[in-house]
């Protein structure tokens, strides 16, 4: 269809107004034209035409608008209008192409459907089979799904039947891993009742193994003590056999010393090395590993540890618990067996369980334990006052840190509480030693022993090692000693053996120098001081302290045999022990006894110096055998000697005899200086001089009694009586001046005092009074001697 074309506009110009006002309506389309192209808004072009009063211009513009519009497109269209009058023709020659084409494809339609419906057919009853075919498969597995859940659930019904917790949780786990999380659950029922009763089987599961747990800590608690009671035996038992070989050993030691090198002796060796827990009934630990694995397989694993630990730990807070109603002594077993028990049973779970319980744990309920332990024993010895209850309570601590330290736990501070309480141990055995002692002296009759038995003098003097022979004597036999000696010693050796008892296996190797110690104490103070008690009390007669002292020499033998003693059993070579042998422990006491026997004798002797009021100082006559004081102190010291010869030995019967002719010395000095008489002359002298020679024939006689001692028989008794002899002999001398001379003097009256010299020869005078008289005859001859002795008092006046 064409259109029409628009006239050409006409070519007159326009008059001035006109084409004025044509410019402006002009620019005013242009404006107009650029805000329309831009998508402006028009409303201030209309109204800026209305304000202005010319709308119509307004509608003109957009008119004018319209029409340049309507220009341009036909410009456009009469520049395609050729191509689409072609385009057209070429629409209309392809129209009946394609009449001719559709013609065709309906015939090759008819042709393919009769082909292909038989086909179809096969295809749709081939895609039906598929599709039974693909629903039973699914019905099969399914199926077979179904049958290995039901499988599944059966066997864990059964094992939770047979209480085999951890197959039916395995079995469980298996459902909820292949099944429930895998979604594949062929049936919404069973998918529901799996989701309920897989967490009700392993609550199931738990609460059963709870409570087998909490059986297995009732059981295991009975166990433990059981097991400490085995194992604490065992350390008893290894420590006799431990005691018994020392023995042999000692025994071996000393038949050596003794030469006796005919006799063999074997080492037996006992092979026990079983595990003391094989021995302790009930205990078995698989029902808390059994509870551990089963908590494992639960996802418990750290609560399960946790409520072990905890529960172990109050199991051990509860062992600790000691009744006030019940004597420590009688419960102290069960309470370390308990304690040792509890301990080993850990060590085995520490080893054996795997990471149930680590070694920090197990370290800190030791410490823990440590420390109660510590804190009972401290209550429980400070309330003690008898040493054997202490000793029993200690060496069941120190069989129980022998047990726990081959399981490996640290026992010093357990030792380190023991040797704390050493000292109250021993001042409780010296009190009941100072009993016995005190006891064993009242009793004693001091008389000499009497043995009628081998066996008597075996206990009493060999097992001692007080005998002075080797060769046994014949029975009956009167021992030197009395009951006290025996008596002591076996008090003393009970405290050696009661002290290293104490003292071994205290965590201390080298213990002797402890042991010295307390039975240096012992001897020293106990001992000594109950021999002191017994001689300043006064009670003791002549016989009576003459047989203390030779108690005392016996009992200085066996002071040896206390240190070699105690050295044998604290492991320490004999000679070490007499190495470092001091004095003699009861030297205070036997020095008072013998001052004391000596006192005793001396007033003897001093009964016997009342004789001597009988003296005639001025006797026209010496006495032809002496006087008779003189007999008489020496028919006592005879009787004296022959008696202390059969008790005492050499040394202490040595220093009595010196002592008692000291004593008699120094009476007849005091007899010279006695008030009794004016003066004395010659003769009377004489007579003292004859009793001298008694003394001193009875001094050279006894050195007979001490040939056999060398040391002895060196020691002269004559110097005993010095001083008597010395001052006899300056009286006798016929030149007493010559006491005056240092060197004759240091020589020969070395024992003579001035002033007792002065005295005595004042009263000396001739009883003639004719040589040394005051009054004589201006014509008579002067004595010489008168004059030395005259000259002798003068000169010492004057000194003194």
């Amino acid at each position: 269809m064409m259109r029409r074309k628009p006239a050409p506009a006409p070519t007159s110009g326009p008059s001035p107004r006109v084409a004025a006002t044509g410019e402006s309506e002009k620019q005013d389309l242009l404006a107009l034209s650029s805000a329309i192209a831009n998508g402006e808004d028009l409303v201030p072009f209309v109204r800026k035409a209305f304000a202005s009063g010319r709308p119509d211009s307004l509608l003109h513009s957009l008119r004018q608008f319209v029409r340049i519009k309507e220009s341009e497109i036909e410009d456009v269209c009469k520049s395609h209008y050729e191509d689409f009058i072609a385009a057209v023709d070429d629409l209309r020659s392809l129209l009946s192409d394609a009449e001719s084409l559709k013609s065709s494809l309906s015939d090759a339609n008819s042709l393919l459907q009769s082909v292909a419906a038989p086909l179809l057919s096969s295809l749709d009853a081939y895609l039906q089979a598929s599709a039974v075919a693909r629903n039973l498969s699914a019905a099969l597995s399914s199926a077979r799904l179904c049958v290995r859940l039901l499988d599944l659930c059966a066997r864990a019904n059964e094992h939770l039947s047979a209480d085999n917790l951890y197959a039916a949780l395995r079995a469980v786990e298996s459902l909820e891993r292949d099944f429930v999380l895998a979604d594949a659950v062929p049936s919404t029922v069973l998918r529901r009742m799996l989701q309920r009763q897989i967490p009700a089987v392993r609550a199931h599961a738990e609460r059963c193994i709870g409570k087998d747990f909490s059986d297995w800590m009732v059981r295991i608690r009975v166990a433990s003590r059981n097991l400490g009671q085995i194992a604490i035996g065992r350390a008893s038992a290894a420590r006799q056999r431990e005691e018994e070989l020392r023995i042999k050993q000692r025994q071996a030691e000393e038949q050596s010393r003794l030469s006796l090198r005919d006799s063999v002796y074997s080492l037996d060796f006992d092979d026990e090395t079983e595990d003391p827990v094989a021995d302790a009934e009930a205990f078995n630990l698989t029902s808390l590993y059994r509870a551990y694995h089963i908590f494992q397989t639960l996802g418990l694993k750290d609560h399960f540890r946790q409520y072990y630990f905890e529960n172990r730990k109050l199991q051990l807070t509860s062992d600790f618990q000691v009744s006030s109603m019940t004597n420590f002594l009688e419960s102290h077993q069960t309470f370390f067996a308990q304690i040792a028990g509890f301990f080993i049973v850990e060590e085995r779970v520490l080893r054996t369980g795997g990471d149930l319980v680590s070694r920090v744990e197990v370290d800190a309920l030791w410490e823990t334990a440590v420390g109660k332990i510590a804190s009972v024993l401290e209550d429980q010895f400070s309330r003690m006052q008898t040493a054997s209850h202490l000793l029993l309570i200690k060496d069941y601590v120190s069989l129980l840190s022998v047990t726990l330290r081959q399981y490996g736990y640290a026992v010093d501070p357990l030792l380190d509480v023991l040797s704390k309480h050493r000292d109250k141990y021993h001042d409780l055995l010296l009190f009941d030693c100072r009993r016995q002692i005190s006891e064993a002296l009242a009793a004693d009759k001091f008389e000499q022993m009497l043995m009628k038995k081998e066996y008597e003098y075996s206990m009493n003097v060999l097992s001692f090692q007080i005998q002075t022979s080797d060769i046994i004597p014949a029975f009956p036999y009167v021992a030197p000693f009395s009951s006290t000696v025996p008596d002591c010693c076996r008090i003393v050796r009970s405290f050696i053996e009661d002290s290293v008892s104490f003292m071994s296996y205290g965590g201390q190797l080298d213990f002797y120098a402890v042991v010295k110690k307390y039975v240096d104490k012992l001897l020293g103070d106990v001992l000594d001081g109950a021999f002191l008690w017994l001689v300043e009390s006064h009670s003791l007669g002549v016989s009576q302290a003459m047989q203390v002292a030779a108690n005392m020499a016996v009992l200085e033998r066996a002071c040896d045999f206390f240190f070699r003693h105690a050295a044998q059993l604290s492991g320490i070579p004999p000679r070490i022990a007499e190495r470092g042998r001091r004095e003699f422990p009861l030297k205070k006491s036997r020095d008072k006894l013998e001052e004391l026997l000596l006192s005793l004798l001396r007033g003897k002797i001093d009964d016997f110096m009342l004789l001597t009021d009988s003296i005639s100082w001025m006797a026209e006559e010496p006495p032809l055998n002496g006087n008779e004081y003189a007999n008489e102190v020496l028919i006592y010291l005879e009787t004296l000697v022959s008696t202390a010869h059969q008790i005492l030995p050499p040394p202490v019967l040595k220093r009595i005899i010196y002592g008692i002719l000291s004593h008699i010395s120094e009476k007849i000095v005091e007899l010279f200086q006695s008030d009794s008489f004016k003066r004395f002359n010659g003769n009377a002298v004489t007579g003292i001089d004859a009793d001298l020679r008694l003394f001193e024939s009875f001094a050279e006689n006894q050195s007979n009694l001490f040939s056999e001692f060398e040391e002895l028989s060196l020691i002269d008794l004559k110097p005993s009586l010095a001083e008597a002899r010395q001052l006899v002999n300056l009286l006798t001398s016929n030149n007493p001046e010559n006491f005056l001379n240092p060197v004759i003097r240091e020589r020969s009256y070395s024992k003579l005092d001035y002033k007792k010299v002065v005295t005595i020869s004042e009263k000396f005078r001739d009883s003639s009074d004719r040589l040394f008289g005051t009054f004589g005859t201006r014509g008579a001859k002067i004595n010489p001697k008168k004059k030395s002795l005259d000259t002798l008092i003068k000169r010492l006046k004057d000194v003194s």
